[in-house]
C-alpha cells in the first residue's frame, strides 16, 4: 500500500464592520503565489505534541487553537469566536494533497501586519473582493459568510 501524506491547513474568513481581511501571497509561495487569499496555516505536530494531552490520549481543539495562534503570531490580530464553514481538498503542485479546513470568525483587536509570505492586506466588502485575484473557491465561501452573517442580523 501507498504511503499516503496529506498537508491540513486551516483559513480564517475574518470580518470587521461589514468588511473581510485579504493577504496577498509572496510570489515564491510554492501553491497560489500572488494570489488573494484570507488567513490560515498549515497544522504541524509542534501544534499539539507539546501541550498537555485534554484526555488521557487526545488533544481536542488543537485546528482552533493552531488557527487562532496563527492568526496572532503571523498576522498580529485577534480574532473572536471562530466558527466551522467548509473543506476542501487540492493537490500542490509539488504532488502533496492538501485539506483545507476554511472558518470565520469577527475580528477581536490588532493592527494587520505583512511579512515574507504575505506581502500586501485589505478590507474589503464582498462585492469588492470580485475585483481582486482571489484563490479559487474563496470568493464562495466569502459569499457563504456573507450570507451567514446577513440571516444573523
Amino acid at each position: 500500500m501507498d504511503k499516503e501524506l496529506h498537508r491540513i491547513v486551516s483559513t480564517c474568513i475574518i470580518y470587521k464592520n461589514g468588511k473581510y481581511l485579504l493577504l496577498q501571497r509572496s510570489f515564491e509561495k510554492k501553491a497560489f503565489p500572488g494570489k488573494w487569499t484570507v488567513p490560515g496555516g498549515g497544522l504541524t505536530l509542534d501544534d499539539y505534541i507539546n501541550e498537555p494531552k485534554t484526555t488521557s490520549d487526545h488533544w481536542y481543539f488543537v485546528l482552533g487553537n493552531s488557527l487562532r495562534r496563527e492568526i496572532k503570531k503571523e498576522k498580529g490580530i485577534e480574532v473572536g469566536k471562530i466558527s466551522y464553514l467548509c473543506d476542501m481538498t487540492f493537490i500542490r503542485p509539488d504532488n502533496i494533497p492538501v485539506i483545507i479546513l476554511s472558518f470565520y470568525a469577527p475580528y477581536k483587536n490588532g493592527e494587520v501586519k505583512v511579512d515574507k509570505d504575505s506581502i500586501n492586506f485589505a478590507w474589503v466588502t464582498y462585492e469588492e473582493v470580485k475585483g481582486y485575484d482571489m484563490v479559487e473557491g474563496l470568493i464562495d465561501e466569502m459569499k457563504m459568510v456573507d450570507d451567514l452573517r446577513i440571516q444573523k442580523v
